[in-house]
């Protein structure tokens, strides 16, 4: 994945989180505080802002600068963990340009991250639930040797499914988990955002 291919799925990811800030605040309105919508568009706003001027050096490099504009300007508990998943992202894609098992790698680094960063796992109710299947999926899909079309396109399937089955848990982390019981029922917006990016990065790919 060259820089320019770098440089679409972020963009990809940064519009699809501004078209959706309504639909994914009143997700998290459901037993949240409602504002991840918001945050999240405005983070990836000021991104865009400032899109000419992001290192371009190389992918690792504009993924890292990336993560730092996200984590200083996404608000709540959605920017350090955004941020942190750019971060790791970048310094795991290095100065090379990614292949598609460097891809799993950066993914795979992003998770670690937020795991740590949000002392959260899979089975949390988090972002996690639709990021590690969809990852799976993904290294799976590329391992059999599918096209890198065919894999995206299985990976975001595997990230709705996921996201969907949220609405069976308890949330564990965040405000959500403060709801405790009530909390089962409602998807998680987090792991909601994860599935309608990656069916939008699906459909854009090139």
């Amino acid at each position: 994945m060259s820089i320019t291919a770098t440089e679409q799925v972020v963009r990809t990811i940064a519009e699809t989180a501004i078209e959706n800030e309504k639909y994914f605040g009143d997700l998290d309105a459901v037993v949240g505080d409602g504002d991840f919508g918001y945050s999240l568009a405005r983070g990836f706003e000021k991104l865009l802002e400032g899109w000419d001027q992001l290192d371009r050096s190389n992918a690792g490099a504009f993924l890292k600068r990336t993560g730092m504009v996200i984590a200083s300007r996404i608000g709540g508990t959605s920017g350090p963990l955004w941020g942190t998943a750019f971060l790791r992202a970048g310094a795991a894609a290095g100065d090379a340009d990614p292949t598609g098992e460097g891809v799993v790698a950066m993914l795979r680094a992003a998770i670690e991250g937020i795991k740590a960063r949000g002392q959260s796992d899979v089975g949390d109710k988090t972002l996690l639930d639709a990021l590690v299947p969809m990852t799976d999926r993904l290294e799976a899909s590329l391992a059999a040797g599918a096209s890198p079309e065919e894999a995206i396109r299985a990976a975001a399937a595997a990230a709705r499914d996921a996201a969907d089955a949220t609405s069976g848990m308890v949330a564990k982390r965040g405000r959500a988990a403060y709801t405790g019981e009530r909390s089962r029922g409602s998807v998680d917006a987090g792991a909601t955002a994860v599935a309608v990016i990656a069916e939008r990065i699906s459909e854009t790919w090139k």
